[in-house]
């Protein structure tokens, strides 16, 4: 079975300038989340699948086929591209018939499938409105009929929520989340991270040019067992829990909160706190109610794990110099 994309050594350069570095990855067809900070990678990533941008080195494939060789690769995708589209004179039912009708279906069946899809995006009323005329958020909107129009088997998208409202951003995820469960799959570009985890639970972080890491919100998180993180833990016995925490020179900081029973921990590695508190804990020295670490969500895993990228490579620079 042909997966989503193989990347090998893949790499893009802009003179001096790296946009994707030696990207090593292989993905089966699925939906899958691309987050990473303004400057990342991620639409130097998208260009190289879509072919519209050639790799300087390595090489990569989509859907078994090369971007840039294949006659038969752009009507397998549909990408909604983060920039601006602006059609002169021209209705979205007109535009979004010429698309469909490009590739190959009949005039008849082009037409239906237009209406089909602007009633699916929330531009019924407006199909014959010039899209030059439309809002920052209907032209979103639009940008999106024309990438599923004609049933691609995969949807790119890249920033979608932009131009949106609440409203908008919520229907807009409701959509992908639709697209998603029908078993066809999906690339999402978003810095929209509480969007995003309502439509996938795949992630793939990009900093520096770099795949810094991939997995589900679960593995993610394991990447994180022995970084900084703020701990609540409610107790009986927060006195002695303190003092005997205070002993410990993983903890980095530590709020006693009494009226609460209480304690705030800021802990170099959460994994050595767990074993202390459940050796405590099971030999009757301290009493815990509940734990509550750092939330878990993608925007939190998203933060730590660049803030960990950086520091490894201050590290190694430190290192370099000694």
């Amino acid at each position: 079975m042909e997966n989503l994309f193989d990347f090998q050594s893949l790499s893009l350069m802009y003179g001096t300038v790296v946009g994707v570095n030696d990207l090593q990855l292989s993905l089966p067809k699925g939906a899958y989340a691309l987050i990473g900070p303004n400057g990342a990678g991620k639409s130097t990533l998208i260009g190289l699948i879509t072919g519209s941008l050639r790799p300087t080195l390595g090489s990569l494939s989509v859907l078994g086929e090369n971007p840039r060789r294949s006659s038969t690769f752009q009507q397998r995708i549909g990408v909604c591209p983060a920039t601006e589209l602006l059609v002169h004179g021209v209705t979205s039912k007109q535009w979004l018939v010429l698309l469909i009708r490009m590739c190959g279906w009949s005039k008849r069946l082009a037409n239906q499938r237009a209406d089909e899809v602007l009633e699916q995006v929330g531009l019924a009323d407006a199909r014959n409105q010039c899209i030059h005329t439309y809002s920052l958020g209907m032209r979103q909107r639009c940008k999106l009929a024309q990438a599923i129009a004609h049933e691609p088997e995969l949807l790119i998208l890249d920033e979608p929520f932009n131009g949106l409202d609440p409203i908008g951003r919520h229907q807009m995820g409701d959509l992908l989340i639709d697209w998603a469960k029908s078993g066809k799959s999906l690339l999402l570009a978003s810095h929209v991270l509480h969007e995003v985890e309502r439509i996938t639970d795949s992630f793939l972080l990009i900093f520096g040019g770099r795949l810094l890491a991939s997995g589900t919100t679960g593995e993610l998180r394991r990447l994180l067992a022995d970084l900084p993180q703020d701990i609540i833990i409610q107790s009986e016995t927060t006195d002695r829990l303190a003092s005997l925490l205070a002993e410990k020179p993983w903890i980095r900081a530590l709020h006693r909160d009494k009226q609460a029973n209480r304690l705030v921990l800021t802990v170099d590695s959460p994994m050595k706190l767990y074993d202390a508190l459940a050796n405590w804990a099971s030999s009757g020295t301290v009493s815990i109610k509940r734990i509550s670490g750092s939330d878990g969500d993608i925007s939190t895993l998203f933060k730590l794990l660049i803030s960990r990228h950086r520091g490894e490579r201050a590290y190694r620079n430190t290192g370099a110099h000694s």
